[in-house]
């Protein structure tokens, strides 16, 4: 039951996590920085990092947006 409800109100967002993280890393695998002086875009892990936080906000951004027009159409 507990598991339910986490996933309910989290799941969205963790996927919007999970996502951005493998588009991080991919980014940083065919992109990345050529110079090898990016703070961000130079290291795998800080680039997965990144693409997870960012992920993790946009999907949790459309997720409010859709749960205030829900609310509206009410």
């Amino acid at each position: 039951m507990k598991t339910k409800v986490i996933m309910a109100r989290f799941g969205f967002v963790a996927a919007g996590v999970g996502l951005g993280a493998l588009l991080g890393w991919l980014y940083w695998y065919y992109i990345g920085c050529q110079d090898g002086y990016c703070t961000i875009k130079s290291s795998p892990v800080n680039m997965t990092l990144y693409g997870a936080v960012m992920g993790g906000l946009v999907f949790d951004l459309i997720k409010s947006m859709l749960n205030k027009f829900k609310k509206e159409k009410s």
